[in-house]
């Protein structure tokens, strides 16, 4: 059975953090509602045994979308990677 991932441990932010970030600032809210897609793409690929390159290439797709949240809340104001997604 997948097991959902934990974005907030990963960012070792509480989700309550992250959403208050959410608030103020939009582009952080746009890659957050990207990986929460992404992450229940992975899981229902999961759940209905799709093809191990399907599934590797989803979380590929979720780990770049991590990256680039992490990115967002280190360096809001920056023009970089996060600000194309």
């Amino acid at each position: 059975m997948p097991v959902r991932h934990n974005l907030y441990e990963d960012l070792k932010l509480t989700k309550e953090e992250v959403e208050q970030r959410r608030k103020t600032d939009e582009r952080l809210g746009t890659l957050l509602s990207k990986y929460e897609e992404l992450d229940k793409q992975v899981l229902d690929a999961a759940a209905k045994s799709a093809p191990d390159d399907q599934l590797k290439k989803l979380k590929e797709e979720r780990l770049l979308a991590k990256d680039k949240i992490v990115q967002q809340l280190e360096y809001p104001n920056s023009r970089g990677a996060a600000k194309q997604f």
